[in-house]
């Protein structure tokens, strides 16, 4: 028997990594004798470094670099193991993790390490770099990585606009003359893990800006003053890419990539099942496991969870998902083929208890979801 275990990270309590091995755990008990594949796996947002990296057999950079409040935080990126493509978390450089919950605020919060990030790889000779978007306290539509590399804002006097997010209400023109020229040479691969457009009902401000610290009131100076930057760059370059899937990814980063960089724009969990030969490990497998901190309405908009599904069903293996809180998983089976979903959190343990010892909690549902498989699919 053969199963194939690749869950994203459970944010704030696991890494993709431990993930894997408490599935692992749950399953060992029931099917001793099994081949088990584990694969971590991200989408673009935490955990791409470290899954790229050691799949490739890369080395790991720090760099000092501008945090989201202005602060110099130390970011961690990499190299993968052909030495020249470079892999960044834009949350390395602007996460959320980084500002404490009273000191959120998007519109205050800067991308602008991003770009410094960016400069940091070019110097180590990355000549494809590999985006990976998720998690940013920024709403900024990448304004601050974009002056990093050398973009001036201006307004209608031709003076440089200030670095912070109001100011884009000024916003009159763009320089372009100063961008670091080492970058025209640079493939960029954007790896989205949502596929939300810059502006609208769906877009980066309107769905993200909540968790970023935004009351209603930000959330609608915010859609404001991104529609009219996207206006105002649409005009410059005679084209609006403010709608397209993913520009609204990181609180508009992927926006700032397609328009100003011509990056492709990718769904993160196909970059990285791509990169690490999913479908070739697929082969011959009986059961998938994938699953990450938490199923709901916005998995299917590019998380990691579906991606794996996706591929594993090209393959008519079982599937199984296993999350630390699953919503309308009813839905979720119908929708999407998949043999049996599994939740952490339940009416027997809530939440609290579940994230207070995270690997055993999700090595005792595992251990459910081994007992259900032996129980109705192991013999036929």
């Amino acid at each position: 028997m053969k199963i194939v275990i690749a869950p994203d990270s459970f944010k704030e309590t696991l890494s993709a990594s431990e993930a894997a091995n408490a599935i692992e755990a749950g399953f060992l008990e029931f099917f001793p004798n099994a081949e088990i594949l584990k694969l971590p796996i991200a989408d673009g947002g935490e955990g791409t470094v470290d899954v790229l990296v050691s799949a490739t057999e890369g080395s790991y950079f720090s760099t000092n670099v501008s945090g989201p409040m202005g602060e110099v935080v130390s970011a961690r990126w990499g190299m993968l193991g052909d030495t020249k493509t470079a892999v960044i978390e834009v949350a390395e450089a602007c996460g959320l993790h980084l500002v404490s919950v009273e000191k959120r605020n998007p519109m205050l919060a800067s991308s602008h390490g991003v770009g410094e990030l960016i400069l940091a790889a070019v110097d180590e000779g990355a000549e494809h770099i590999i985006i990976g978007l998720g998690g940013s306290s920024s709403n900024d539509g990448g304004m601050g990585f974009l002056q990093a590399i050398g973009v001036r804002f201006l307004d209608i006097s031709g003076n440089q606009l200030r670095g912070d997010l109001s100011s884009l209400s000024s916003l009159s023109d763009i320089d372009l003359s100063y961008i670091d020229p080492r970058l025209k040479g640079i493939n960029f691969e954007v790896a989205c893990d949502v596929d939300n457009p810059l502006v609208g009902p769906q877009g980066a401000s309107a769905i993200f800006a909540f968790q970023k610290g935004a009351d209603s009131e930000i959330i609608d100076q915010l859609e404001i003053i991104l529609n009219h930057y996207s206006r105002v760059i649409s005009r410059k370059f005679n084209n609006d890419v403010s709608l397209y899937p993913g520009a609204g990814a990181a609180g508009g980063i992927g926006y700032g990539f397609k328009a100003f960089l011509n990056a492709e724009l990718k769904s993160g969990i196909k970059i990285i099942l791509d990169k690490l030969d999913f479908n070739q490990h697929l082969l011959n497998a009986d059961l998938v496991l994938t699953g990450e901190g938490k199923i709901d309405s916005q998995s299917d908009r590019g998380k990691a969870p579906i991606g794996v599904i996706e591929y594993a069903k090209r393959h008519k293996c079982r599937i199984f998902i296993i999350a630390g809180v699953l919503e309308n998983s009813d839905t979720l089976i119908s929708n999407y083929g998949i043999d049996k979903a599994f939740s952490v959190v339940s009416s027997e343990l809530s939440i609290e208890e579940a994230m207070a010892s995270p690997f055993e909690s999700l090595m005792a549902i595992s251990r459910e979801a081994a007992q259900h498989y032996k129980k109705y699919y192991s013999d036929l």
